[in-house]
């Protein structure tokens, strides 16, 4: 929700799990978010990150590995990333 200023008001803002496009509600306590860096050609981090959540569901699954490497090789040839 916005007020007149445009400025987000809700009080909590569920997250989605980046694999399944499921909500993470806030009883799922084994969910995880995870920030990958950005590196340069040189391989040294350049201050940016792009994050993952995934929710409890696919890692009890077992999926979360090839779910996280997945997401990472979709993400990684839209930043150039190498």
């Amino acid at each position: 929700m916005q007020n007149e200023a445009g400025e987000m008001m809700d009080l909590y803002i569920p997250r989605k799990c980046s694999a399944t496009n499921r909500l993470i509600t806030a009883k799922d306590h084994a969910s995880v978010q995870i920030n990958i860096g950005h590196l340069n050609e040189s391989g040294v981090y350049t201050g940016q990150h792009t994050t993952f959540a995934l929710s409890g569901f696919i890692r009890a699954q077992g999926d979360a590995d090839g779910a996280l490497d997945r997401l990472w090789q979709k993400k990684k040839s839209e930043i150039k990333q190498q």
